[in-house]
């Protein structure tokens, strides 16, 4: 039996890996045909603004879907750490432009996090996150199939990013005999 700080050791490298490439999930770049509606709906015609509007809303939805849905609490963190880290390394971002574009995210994080936050809101999820995206990138009176296809886009980024969550840090399974409010308080989920 291991040690119990070489099994914590172990365990922390393990979490590392598996939030590494979730991160990479979540650095693919956006749809063409996303960026060029985008472009020509909010963004004045700047198919780079609109590409990172994107790419903002994908690793947000990433890290807000790590937040909300991890087996783990650690996950989150791990999460957000290499996120951080990815800046650093993102061929897109000039070295001197990378504080800026942390920056940037944390805004377009807050928005989504309020958009999806807003339960009381009469208005659809869906719709909340495409005024959101639709917002920051600089519209401020979108059309309903504006904030629809805003909506659907950012929404199908939450859900890669669930799939992409559960294929890193696995699924949550329950007896099948036991019903999920029947689960002791505190006791985890078997994966």
């Amino acid at each position: 039996m291991a040690p119990p700080f070489l099994a914590a050791w172990r365990e922390q490298r393990r979490l590392r890996r598996n939030a590494a490439s979730y991160v990479r999930t979540l650095l693919i770049d956006p749809d063409d045909a996303d960026v060029s509606w985008l472009s020509d709906v909010a963004t004045r015609g700047d198919a780079d603004r609109a590409r990172w509007e994107l790419r903002y809303a994908r690793r947000a939805a990433g890290l807000l879907s790590a937040e909300r849905d991890a087996l783990d609490d650690r996950t989150a963190s791990a999460v957000a750490r290499e996120l951080g880290e990815s800046w650093s390394k993102d061929p897109n971002i000039a070295a001197q432009m990378r504080n800026a574009a942390e920056q940037q995210f944390n805004a377009r994080l807050r928005t989504l996090g309020q958009a999806i936050k807003a339960r009381s809101s009469p208005e659809p999820t869906s719709a909340r996150l495409g005024k959101a995206l639709l917002f920051v990138a600089g519209l401020s009176f979108p059309t309903k199939p504006d904030i629809e296809r805003a909506g659907a886009v950012v929404s199908r980024y939450l859900e890669q990013a669930n799939e992409a969550l559960r294929k890193a840090f696995g699924t949550a399974t329950l007896p099948e005999n036991v019903p999920p409010s029947e689960i002791p308080t505190g006791s985890p989920p078997r994966r």
